[in-house]
This record gives structure tokens, sequence and C-alpha cells, in this order.
């Protein structure tokens, strides 16, 4: 039995999807906060039980059964640790023989601020005895793409990420991992450090959006506080503001980065490229 949780969030669904394509749907449960939400999972014949990383008591009864587990990280930044560990310490007590966690590119040497509560994580994944596996997921591409409107009806691409290069993938590309991994032997103890295949600058985004829109989009580059207030002031709650400005920030000094092209092996395939990715998006 594989358990995924977080199932009806964007990186749930395309895991549940993925696997529906390698195992039967018996074989396969989503664990959800809102089994409501999750209908049209069910109806493709997977499992879906309630599971809600603020309430640990929920968790036993959420894995019972579980060989294989995907703990998708929570969304909740400042709770995540609290959140994590009560799924951690339920996979312990149920007898879980594969734990399977998204954490953040180069965790241990990463100087993003969102990267301290998957060190913490990792920390109790590795003292809980838990058998576990890293997916050290980089960039989505879709945190960029998903500005692609904006960036035409302003005429440039904001941020502060200087001339950093960003190997992202796409949300699918760490999906397929995901699956990879857990429809594989002998995973426990691997730490994958997961990016796209090719790097790109900010200027190479709004390049790449000028040339599909034939619309001129340029990179217009701040200070990391100016960045921040520009995103509070198009709605973006500040905690949000704030992890994106800290994350172009760490961008500049290398922090989403990385050509060891373990993503495109583990799929067996190459990473989704940007062109098509701003295709998509436009």
């Amino acid at each position: 039995m594989i358990v995924v949780t977080g199932a009806t969030g964007e990186l749930g669904r395309l895991v549940i999807a993925a696997l529906l394509k390698k195992v039967p749907a018996a074989e396969i449960v989503a664990v959800v906060r809102n089994v409501e939400k999750a209908k049209n999972i069910a109806a493709l014949g997977v499992q879906v039980r309630y599971g809600d990383y603020s309430q640990p008591a929920s968790w036993d009864g959420a894995l019972e059964g579980a060989d294989r587990v995907l703990l998708i990280s929570s969304s909740e930044v400042g709770k995540r640790v609290s959140q994590h560990r009560a799924v951690i310490n339920a996979a312990t007590r149920v007898g879980v023989k594969l734990l399977a966690y998204t954490s953040v590119l180069h965790a241990v040497t990463s100087p993003l601020g969102l990267a301290a509560e998957h060190r913490e994580t990792e920390a109790l994944l590795r003292a809980s005895g838990v058998p576990f596996v890293l997916l050290r997921n980089g960039w989505y591409t879709e945190n960029y793409t998903a500005g692609v409107p904006a960036a035409l009806a302003h005429g440039g691409v904001y941020g502060c990420a200087g001339d950093g290069r960003i190997s992202s993938a796409t949300r699918a590309d760490y999906a397929d991992a995901a699956v990879a991994v857990l429809t594989s032997d002998d995973q426990a103890g691997r730490v994958y450090e997961l990016a796209g295949d090719t790097a790109y600058t900010l200027t190479d985004l709004a390049a790449e959006i000028s040339r599909q829109s034939g619309t001129a989009v340029g990179y217009v580059n701040l200070p990391q506080f100016e960045y921040k207030d520009i995103l509070i002031k198009v709605g973006l709650p500040e905690v949000i503001a704030d992890l994106l400005a800290d994350s172009d920030n760490g961008a500049a000094q290398g922090a989403l980065y990385d050509d060891s092209h373990q993503l495109s092996t583990l799929i067996g395939r190459a990473t989704t490229p940007l062109a098509t990715a701003v295709a998509v998006a436009l």
C-alpha cells in the first residue's frame, strides 16, 4: 500500500495520477484534510482517508497498513516542523517501511529561509528510526510562469534574483520522481538533489515570454525589500511575499541552481523545458 499525504494539493494530485499508471488504484491511499474535495480522486478507485497536519491524532488511522508513504511537505510556513512530526511519529508507530519526504534542494547548505524547517524535518526523520528517502526538490517552474499574465500586463518580470541561475522543473517532473522512488526497491537512506536539466536567469525568462508572446517584456531587478513590497501591494500575504523575495535573493546566491541531472536520471526523461512551461502559461 502506498499512501500520499496532501493528496488534493497541486503536487499531490499529480502524484496520484502518475501512480495510477504504475500500480492498481486499490493499492493507493490519498490522505486529505477535506474528504469532500477528494471525491474525484475516490472516483478513480483510490482509497481516501482523513489526515490533517494540524491534528496529530488523525495520522495513525490515515497511515494504517501503509508500506510506503510520501510525506508532501506542509504549505503552512512556520508550522511545518510540528505538522511533519505528527506524520513521522505515526509512521513510526504503525511500522511504515519507507517514508519519502519532499524537502528542498541542498537543504543542508541552502541559504533560503524556508530551508530551516526542511532541515529540522530531515533531523526528525533521522532520529525516528523509520526508513526514509529524501526528495530534495528544487524550485517549481510554475512559481515563475504563474506570473506570466502580470509580466505581460506590466511589461516586465520583477524580482531580486540578479543573474542567479535557476534549475527549476515542473510539478509534473517532481511528481514523476516521487512515483519512481515509491515504486522502486532499495530506496531507504538515499538523498536526491532534484532540479531541472537546464538553468536560466530571470532575464532569460523575460526573453522567452517576449519571444513567445510577441510582447516586449524585460527583467526588472530590485532590492529585496522593494520586491517584497510590490508583492504585498498586488495582494499577496506578507508571509508569502517574504518567502518569494527571500527565495529570489537566495537564487542570486546560487540556492536554486544544480547541474547534477539527478531528476532526469530518476524519471528516465529530460525535464520539462522552460519554453514548454511558458507556452502552457500563455
